[in-house]
Formats: structure tokens, sequence, C-alpha cells
């Protein structure tokens, strides 16, 4: 049985044009990109199959050239559609939150983050510089280091802050390991954060960790 097939409620094109993207697995979305399956397989199997090759459905986006046309499925035509994708998810969010625009969605600014840190193999720190409005001035990495992390100087991001008049800033850095959960040491050089930057009347409003799936919020885990 093929997708046409199935009942119009089940068909992953007319659920999310139904229901919205957020009501479709990882699957479906992807079943949607790759439009066809193979020989015996649905669009649908088949990208069980990839999330199952691949282990995820971030591994699978990150993949290389080489590592991606080996897939059953999968080629270089593919490969550089997917590329196309994402490279304007990342250009939407960035305009989202381009300078002057203030932050009125917390899931924007997470979506955005997230699309800008987590391809990164080694660990990087960011900081998002806010005026007194909570409008976008700029967006920084300020300290990048290995796979296991990375040196954090509250002198620098206090002298950034200032540098940018900023009011308030956003705190993100990404897990390498795919694991959004904050070490001891994240939550110290945060607090450490905090407290450079109060002397100064600039407010922190969140600090990020993203990783795979849903990233991890400090502000909604009382961290702050």
């Amino acid at each position: 049985m093929t997708i046409k097939d199935w009942p119009a409620e089940e068909r992953p094109r007319e659920k999310l044009l139904h229901r919205g993207p957020l009501a479709l697995t990882d699957a479906e979305l992807l079943a949607i990109f790759l439009r066809t399956g193979t020989h015996g397989k649905s669009a649908v199997d088949l990208a069980r199959d990839l999330l199952e090759s691949f282990g995820s459905l971030k591994a699978l986006l990150d993949a290389d050239l080489d590592r991606f046309c080996q897939a059953n499925g999968l080629g270089s035509a593919k490969y550089a559609q997917l590329q196309a994708v994402l490279e304007m998810a990342r250009r939407h969010f960035k305009e989202i939150l381009q300078r002057g625009n203030a932050l009125t969605s917390p899931d924007i600014t997470r979506a955005y983050l997230s699309a800008h840190l987590r391809g990164y193999s080694y660990e990087v720190f960011a900081c998002l510089f806010l005026d007194n409005q909570n409008r976008v001035i700029k967006l920084e990495e300020l300290f990048r280091g290995t796979i296991d992390g990375a040196s954090v100087y509250p002198r620098e991001v206090a002298k950034q802050a200032l540098h940018h008049n900023a009011a308030a800033v956003i705190f993100a850095h990404n897990h390498p390991s795919g694991i959004a959960e904050p070490s001891q040491s994240d939550q110290l050089i945060t607090n450490k954060l905090k407290q450079a930057l109060a002397l100064f009347d600039i407010r922190v409003l969140d600090h990020f960790i993203i990783g795979d799936g849903a990233p991890y919020s400090f502000a909604e885990h009382g961290l702050l």
C-alpha cells in the first residue's frame, strides 16, 4: 500500500496542511522532504529506516556529503536540497532577529539559537545582546573550545556588553554530545556572569543549552 492509499488524515502532507508541522513525527517530516520511497517501501518507511540508520534526525541533518550519500534512497541532489533548506531556515531566523527587532517570542529565539549553534562539533558560547526594550543589538560568538567545553571569561562578556551598550543579554552554548543538560560548571559560570553583569545593571534573561531535542532553558528551570 502506498501513501496515496492511506486515509487522508494519516498522509504526512495532508496532516501538515490541516494540523500544522508540530503534529508530525520526525519520520513524517522527513518523508515530506524525501517525497518518494524506494521499491517496496513508502516514503515514511524509508524515513524511519534512515532515522534508525543515522540514530537521530539531528545526525542525519549534520551528516557530511559522503555519509549522506551512502544511505539508501539519498544522493547528492537530496543533499543539496537539504543544505538549501537548512540555510534558508538559518537566514529566516536571522532576519527575524536582526538588529532593532524586539524579542516577542521565546520560541523564535530558541529556534534561532538552536539553528545557529547545533551544527558545531565543538563547544561555542554565544551572547545575544539586547537594548532596554529587549530589541536585538547583536549576536556574537564569544568563546570556542574543544568537544569537551569552552572557557568563558566574565570580564570579556562584560566588556562586550558595555561596548554594545546592552541592557540585557541571553547566553547560549551547545553541547556537542547532544545532551542538553547543564553541568555544574555551566551553573557556576552562569552565576558568575550574572553577578559580573549586575554590577553594570545588565540583566541576564536566560541561558540556553543547545543539544539534541529542545534547548534547555535556565530561566524555565529556575536557575537564574
